[in-house]
């Protein structure tokens, strides 16, 4: 196992985390990812953009899946499935997105977390796996984050994995299709870690 590192061992490169590993979406996970975001759809929907009419449908996660892993093989984003380790069930999502390389070597740090797992601290473990691989193995400078005003339990993650609030922006993004104004956050690859979130080496 590598803890809080890539772990070639499995059928699949993961991240490693403690008790949760991420990896890349698969289309034998459609089943229970379209089980997991439908019955997660009234917990989401306050947080998330709209979701297309087709969006739990097998041909759109299909062009998902075919979307994230070019999106990867071109440097621009990596999105990964959240497993917990003791039964490999799907419990969410987390994506590092618009990665800018060149002068800036930064991406946004996203995340989902679907209803009977949130609250477990599942998503706490996933980010700060997610902040070593982005900084240890993708060799990021500077990791975003935003989150809406009220969303509490978002906020406080974020804070807690060692974030700092860096501003406040308007109408940032839209959110069930209202363009809603957001919480700005970053974390530097020198920034202090709380404990459980490795340095960089």
């Amino acid at each position: 196992m590598a803890f809080f590192g890539v772990n070639f061992s499995r059928p699949e490169p993961t991240i490693q985390g403690e008790g949760v590993y991420l990896r890349s979406c698969l289309m034998r996970d459609y089943a229970e990812w379209a089980t997991l975001r439908d019955q997660s759809r009234a917990f989401l929907t306050p947080w998330e953009p709209l979701w297309p009419q087709d969006d739990l449908t097998r041909g759109s996660f299909r062009l998902r899946v075919k979307r994230h892993a070019e999106e990867a093989a071109r440097d621009e984003s990596f999105a990964f499935f959240l497993f917990r380790e003791e039964d490999d069930r799907l419990v969410g999502g987390l994506s590092l997105g618009h990665v800018r390389r060149g002068v800036s070597q930064s991406a946004t740090l996203g995340y989902w977390m679907g209803e009977p797992y949130a609250g477990k601290g599942y998503m706490t473990r996933a980010v700060r796996a997610a902040l070593n691989y982005g900084f240890k193995y993708q060799g990021l400078h500077r990791i975003e984050a935003a989150c809406l005003p009220s969303n509490e339990p978002s906020r406080r993650l974020l804070e807690r994995v060692g974030f700092r609030h860096e501003g406040y922006a308007r109408a940032y993004l839209s959110i069930n299709g209202e363009w809603r104004d957001h919480l700005l956050f970053a974390m530097l690859d020198s920034d202090p870690r709380p404990p459980g979130l490795p340095t960089r080496k």
